[in-house]
């Protein structure tokens, strides 16, 4: 099945993007009966409609420093980074609405020869991947796009395969925004190792990489003071009662953030303010909290130079450089197969 919204666009349907609820109703099912109770490994539930607006609203927060940050290094590095690379196609990874992608595809178009820039990104959202094509052609009529629904994790190897099919030039892929933090070590390593499955030589990988840094400003960067985080992490509560007839009440949890020093990472957590029971009829389950009892939502992990080259090596990929801002908040890791 496949769409041509807008003229030398495609948007295709690659499996892994359509609504799951038995997954869904399993993945929650193993998160609530954990100890402790733990939603982390699945943030894409985070994402529903209003889920989304709320994460835009996020990233323009003063206390989230991630989204501007990488953006700026883009605007900077963009030229180098193509120049180094010579690759003419470009693959994103959980485009959303490509807001960072013009200036990769910028310097694409800058750097110049005779083959055309195609540009291939993945999304779990059919419209979001139409609406960005239109966007995109808008400002660029000779791009090609050549866009895949599907989820990140399920349809990469997929991805990668088609996308070397149909055109045999280098690729540059990238994965940006810091979701590779997202992902337990153990599923980063999985995840990283699919991806250097599919690629071959004269292909690469851009990874955006959140750093270590004040514990003050990580931490306000998922507790930000006018409580729109707090509003998203509740959410998800929200889309467990809507998809799987959850009868959770947001109003009876706290948001909290912690830093887990031992693992590198920022967690966020719903608390319980008292005790109480709380069925989800699709689960056939009855939860049980008592008062103050935590579940956590999210992890993001916070990388060193150090890490990011391990995860590259440990995955068979060769770390060509890591691209920062002038603070060192964020990083952009550059890498190839070894």
């Amino acid at each position: 099945m496949s769409h041509e919204p807008v003229r030398r666009a495609t948007v295709s349907f690659l499996g892994g993007g359509a609504e799951d609820l038995d997954q869904m109703a399993k993945d929650v099912r193993d998160g609530l009966l954990s100890v402790p109770k733990d939603l982390s490994p699945w943030p894409k539930y985070f994402y529903d409609e209003r889920g989304s607006r709320l994460f835009e609203e996020i990233t323009t927060l003063p206390e989230y420093y991630q989204t501007r940050t990488e953006l700026s290094i883009l605007e900077e590095k963009a030229p180098k980074i193509v120049a180094r690379t010579r690759c003419r196609k470009l693959v994103e990874l959980g485009s959303g609405s490509a807001s960072k992608t013009r200036t990769l595809l910028d310097a694409m178009i800058a750097f110049g020869g005779e083959d055309p820039v195609r540009y291939v990104p993945l999304d779990v959202s059919e419209s979001a991947l139409i609406g960005s094509a239109e966007r995109l052609l808008a400002e660029y009529p000779a791009l090609e796009i050549s866009g895949f629904v599907g989820d990140f994790e399920l349809s990469l190897e997929r991805l990668l395969a088609h996308s070397r099919r149909v055109d045999e030039s280098g690729r540059l892929v990238v994965f940006l925004g810091g979701t590779i933090g997202n992902f337990t070590s153990e599923r980063r390593q999985e995840f990283l190792g699919t991806l250097r499955a599919g690629l071959k030589k004269g292909d690469y990988v851009l990874v955006g990489v959140d750093l270590i840094k004040d514990l003050r400003v990580l931490e306000a960067a998922y507790d930000d003071a006018a409580g729109v985080t707090a509003t998203f992490n509740k959410n998800l509560l929200n889309v467990i009662n809507r998809k799987l007839g959850g009868e959770f009440d947001p109003e009876l949890f706290v948001h909290r953030t912690a830093y887990n020093e031992k693992a590198s990472r920022i967690e966020m957590w719903l608390d319980s303010k008292v005790e109480q029971e709380v069925l989800v009829a699709a689960l056939d389950l009855a939860v049980t909290f008592s008062s103050g009892e935590g579940m956590r939502t999210e992890i993001s992990i916070k990388f060193t130079p150090e890490s990011v080259d391990n995860s590259f090596q440990e995955a068979g990929l060769q770390l060509l450089g890591l691209y920062t801002d002038d603070k060192n908040l964020f990083g952009l890791a550059l890498g190839e197969p070894a």
